[in-house]
Order: C-alpha cells, then sequence, then structure tokens
C-alpha cells in the first residue's frame, strides 16, 4: 500500500491538463504508441469535438522509481464552471493534486477556486507551470504568483511543457516522492468510496470506486450502504485505458465493480460499499448533493416518446451525477421534464449526449433560475417555472438568488467589464490590483443574469484574457415580472419568462421580432404580442396570404369589386375563428437562442 499514489489534475480551462496526462501515459508506457493520440482520455465523441474534458476520466499507471515499482491512480478533471462538479468527486478521492498553471496566462479564477477544494480536503499540491515552450510564455512571473498564492518555495515550482514532454519525467518523480500514500487499515471491514459510475448496454451499470479500508475480491458479497441493496461482486478490476480484471483490489487502490446492477436507482455517487458479513459502522462522507442554478423544460418531440425519455435521462443520471429532473406538463408541448442543470454549457452537452447516446431529439424551454415568491398569506413558494407563478394579485414579493462573481483580468479591460457588470445588475463589492497589470474584482450580481450570455461577454470585451468563477450567497428581494407571449390572444406556455422589470420590454419586442420572421403566413393575420399581466409591451403582425379575388373582373360597375372584397372579409374573419397557430419546432429553437 505505501507504494501506491492518488491523484488528480485540477486547472483552469485549457491550461493543459489532458495533455499533461497523455505525456505521463507516454512516459509510463501504460499505452503504446499506437493506442496514443491527442487527449487519449477525452474519450466521448462530443469532448473530442469541443475539445474540452466534460467528464472525469479515472486510469492507473505504473511507475519504477529507484528499482521500486510504484502504481499511480491518476483523475483527468474538466475546467469549466458547470463541470466543477466532477471536479469535487475527484478531490474526494485523491491525496494529492496537480495544480497546472499556463506559464502564458498566469493564475486564473478556476485555478483559484479549483485549489482550495482540494485544500479543503487537505491534499498536498504540486505546484506545475505548463507550456514553457512557448513564445508569450513568462515563467519566471507566473513562478511568483503562485507562490504568492500557495506560500511554497519557488524551488517546488515544477517548469513542464506538455507538448514536447519536456519536464514530465520530474513531474511522476515528484508525485512518488511528495503525495502521501493513502492511509487506511487493510484489516479493517470494506469501506470503499463511489466516485462515477456508468452504463453499459451489456453489463448494466459499472461502478468506480476507491478502497478507504478494507479490500474486495471477485465473488464477495457486498452492499451499497445507503441504498441498502445487495449484489454480489462478479468483476472487480483496475481501470487502464479498457477495464482490466483482477482478483482482488487492495486497500488505497481505485477500481470498478460489476454486479449486474440493472437499475440506474440503485447506484448513487458518493454512497459506501460495504461487506455483508462483516459491515462497516458508517458511511464515508460523501460529498454534498450537488444543487442545479438554472431549469429548463425538456419535452420529446414526438409526444409518444415520452417514457424513453424517462429512460434516457435515467441513464444519463448515472453518468453526469449533477443532473436532476422531475415530470411536468404544458399546454403548447404535452408531456416532458423538468431539468436542473449547472449552467447552459451544461444544459447543452445534456442535449447533445441525449441525441447521440440515446437517439432522443427534444425541444428545451426558456432556462430560468429558481425564485422564491413570497405570498400575501405569508407563504413561501419555490417556483422553478413561470407558469407555476402564483396569481400576481397574491404576490408579495419575490426573491432571487444572488451570486458572488470572482472576476480577474488583465487591467486595459477594468472599465468595459465594469460597464458589463452593471448592465446585469451587478454591485461592487471589492476591486485590487493582484500585480500592476493584473486585478481582481468581486461583484454581487444576480445569478438570472449571469446564466444567459455573461461569460460569452465577457470573454470578447477582454480578449479572451478575463477569467471568471462564481458561487451563489443569498436569496435578495427583485422586482421581477412574468412576461407572457400571445399568438392571437392565445398565451403560449412554453415561452414565458420570469425577467426583471427594466429589460422586459427589449426581451418581448426581441421575441416579437424574432417570432415574426418564422411563423409562417396563414390565410388570416396574426398578431404575436408579448404581454406583462393584461397590458400588452410589444407587438408584431404576420401578414394573411391574399387571393385576388377581383382578378376576373375587367371594367364594370365598383360595387361588384367591393361585394367580392366584403365576401373575402367575411371568409377571413370565420377561418381566424376556427384556425389556431402552429408554432414551428425551429421557431422554438430560435426564441430559446435569444
Amino acid at each position: 500500500m505505501k507504494n501506491i499514489r492518488d491523484f488528480c489534475i485540477i486547472a483552469h480551462i485549457d491550461h493543459g491538463k489532458s495533455t499533461l496526462a497523455d505525456r505521463m501515459l507516454e512516459q509510463t508506457k501504460t499505452l503504446d504508441q499506437r493506442e496514443m493520440e491527442n487527449q487519449v482520455l477525452d474519450s466521448m465523441d462530443l469532448e473530442k469535438e469541443k475539445g474540452i474534458t466534460i467528464k472525469s476520466h479515472a486510469i492507473q499507471m505504473d511507475y519504477e522509481k529507484d528499482g521500486e515499482k510504484y502504481t499511480l491512480n491518476l483523475i483527468d478533471t474538466p475546467g469549466h464552471v458547470d463541470f466543477s462538479y466532477e471536479v469535487s468527486r475527484a478531490i474526494a478521492s485523491c491525496e494529492g493534486a496537480l495544480l497546472v498553471v499556463d506559464a502564458t496566462q498566469g493564475i486564473q479564477a478556476q485555478t483559484i477556486s479549483n485549489l482550495y477544494l482540494a485544500i479543503d480536503h487537505n491534499l498536498e499540491i504540486i505546484p506545475v507551470i505548463n507550456k514553457i515552450d512557448m513564445d508569450a510564455a513568462q515563467p519566471e512571473v507566473v513562478r511568483d504568483q503562485i507562490v504568492d498564492l500557495l506560500g511554497c518555495d519557488p524551488d517546488d515550482v515544477l517548469l513542464v511543457s506538455a507538448k514536447t514532454g519536456e519536464g514530465v519525467k520530474e513531474v511522476l518523480d515528484a508525485i512518488v516522492d511528495k503525495i502521501p500514500a493513502p492511509t487506511g487499515d487493510p484489516d479493517a471491514p470494506l469501506q470503499a468510496l463511489i466516485f462515477d459510475s456508468v452504463f453499459n448496454p451489456f453489463r448494466g451499470i459499472i461502478a468506480y470506486f476507491k478502497v478507504v479500508n478494507g479490500s474486495i475480491s471477485t465473488g464477495d458479497k457486498v452492499k451499497f450502504f445507503n441504498t441498502g441493496s445487495e449484489y454480489v461482486a462478479d468483476e472487480v478490476g483496475v481501470l487502464k485505458m479498457k477495464l482490466v480484471p483482477r482478483k482482488t483490489i487492495e486497500c488505497g487502490s481505485v477500481g470498478y465493480i460489476i454486479s449486474g446492477i440493472k437499475n440506474a436507482v440503485e447506484v448513487k455517487v458518493g454512497d459506501t460499499i460495504t461487506h455483508i458479513e462483516r459491515p462497516c459502522d458508517k458511511a464515508i462522507a460523501g460529498f454534498e448533493e450537488v444543487k442545479p442554478m438554472l431549469f429548463a423544460g425538456v419535452y420529446p418531440v414526438e409526444a409518444d416518446e415520452y417514457e424513453q425519455l424517462r429512460a434516457s435521462l435515467e441513464k444519463l443520471q448515472l453518468n453526469d451525477a449533477s443532473l436532476v429532473f422531475e415530470p411536468e406538463s404544458s399546454l403548447a408541448l404535452g408531456f416532458g421534464f423538468r431539468c436542473g442543470f449547472l449552467g447552459l454549457l451544461h444544459m447543452e452537452i445534456v442535449q447533445e449526449r441525449l441525441f447521440r447516446e440515446f437517439d432522443m431529439d427534444v425541444i428545451t424551454t426558456v432556462p430560468n433560475v429558481s425564485y422564491n415568491v413570497y405570498t400575501t398569506q405569508r407563504e413561501v413558494v419555490q417556483v422553478h417555472n413561470p407558469s407555476g407563478l402564483p396569481a400576481v394579485n397574491i404576490i408579495d414579493h419575490i426573491d432571487e438568488p444572488y451570486i458572488r462573481a470572482q472576476i480577474i483580468s488583465r487591467s486595459d479591460f477594468f472599465g468595459p467589464i465594469m460597464k458589463l457588470c452593471l448592465d446585469k445588475r451587478g454591485t461592487l463589492i471589492s476591486q485590487h490590483f493582484i500585480t500592476a497589470d493584473r486585478v481582481e474584482l468581486n461583484y454581487d450580481m444576480p445569478l438570472a443574469e449571469i446564466v444567459f450570455d455573461f461569460y460569452d461577454r465577457l470573454k470578447s470585451i477582454s480578449k479572451g484574457y478575463a477569467s471568471f468563477d462564481y458561487h451563489v450567497i443569498d436569496y435578495k428581494q427583485a422586482d421581477l415580472v412574468k412576461l407572457d407571449i400571445l399568438l392571437n390572444g392565445e398565451q403560449v406556455d412554453a415561452l414565458s419568462s420570469l425577467i426583471h422589470r427594466d429589460h422586459a420590454y427589449e426581451f418581448g419586442r426581441r421575441i416579437c421580432e424574432k417570432l415574426k420572421d418564422l411563423i409562417p403566413r396563414q390565410q388570416f393575420d396574426i398578431a404575436i404580442q408579448a404581454a406583462i399581466g393584461a397590458k400588452i409591451i410589444a407587438r408584431e403582425t404576420v401578414k394573411q396570404v391574399r387571393k385576388d379575388v377581383t382578378a376576373k373582373c375587367y371594367g364594370g360597375d365598383i360595387t361588384r369589386k367591393r361585394k367580392l372584397l366584403e365576401k373575402q372579409k367575411q371568409g377571413k374573419k370565420r377561418m381566424r375563428q376556427v384556425g389556431n397557430v402552429e408554432v414551428p419546432q425551429s421557431a422554438f429553437m430560435a426564441v430559446l437562442k435569444l
């Protein structure tokens, strides 16, 4: 056990975590040249296309130092805010972490928040400066930043180029020397922490775990502590690029278990595995339950695919523990689910994965955050969905969630960033200069303003230099209104949204203009209106298609033409009463992109 090292790699987006993992796999000869490819651990198609890590990936390497053999368990983690939950799970199953910082960009907001996560779990931190082969690299400046942040010795900071492989051997040596071996009692009752699970259509559910105390062997009778379900371990093994079966997984090691579990509900990430004969007294302190930030309705395109969508979401939830969903229904879209996501990128990824892995085509409604509504009867209602809002006359006030945002940027972009935050109803809490040309801003602002395009706009006004991190702090009172979209006087509930009064007019106007271009022309005029309560604030009209009924009149009395036009007018009027307006799929999609 003293020769086992469990560690993860944490860093800001694009600082080179997955590339560094590639070089380590090469150095330890875990993969031969034939199997090697760029970012080999990012195995999902989506990850390869977008060039980002979405899931944490665990892999075991063998390394020899001074004639002794060591087993290194590496977990590569994502960098995006939306997937920070994956990072917290990886950190809970490690004793040490490599903190990777880009030599051209220095320390960014995400670097700091992931670092604090690791320090809270008492991990040994090894600072690594990556990309020293680039022309714009400033290793000395970045080293000083790291020393300021960690208070470590400047000689402890390792210089690496993950692209060329320079300095990777030193990193592996440092892992062996500095990261402590797992502390556990091999003779105690089995305690293993589940940190991830995947669904395999042939073998059922495969759970990944880390053995904290005791050991687990093939054929053992085990039970899951929180759910109380009992199983036989058909196969246990270690995680190389493929699953490698082993007779026993020792204390301190990371492995997988297959026990023919069919039902997604039975495995919970963060649960503890123990033996039935000699159970442990208490579960390992797992991870805190994840709180979704953003809610949106997800509906199948074909109404009869509802059950299939439920099954797909359950299987996806295994692999992505931060997804939450409950059934709901809508007049316009039928039956579907209200899903909770960690952010817009997360929502987009879930939608893509449903389509690719389960062949489910879905519509998502306008995303919104959750609000606390206080009624005049002194009740508090939690609202995730605009249609769940109580009647206007009984609402006393509405509270919305606020976040503390931390933005680190070059000081040249100080002005535009402050203006952006003010536009988003932010209040400045503090600002200070980290170095002469880097500034850190702390703002309090409503979560609802962040969710849509804040991150993209921040990146574009700061030419990609600013980095951003946030955590929810509290609920505060807000002047919110429910904005409805009416077609021919009928409300389309899937397009309703809760929005701040100051932005309602502009947002309503934009939706109406967008719908006008997308709804096909009918035989009668269609009025598209945005309304707050009974007050219409914006209107557009889709003009009717008209046939020239007077074409057959050549000359003659004007009354003949009038009679034909009058007849057409009556027909249009009747049509308008029976005709209803279908909103095409593409129109929903386009409006949601607003």
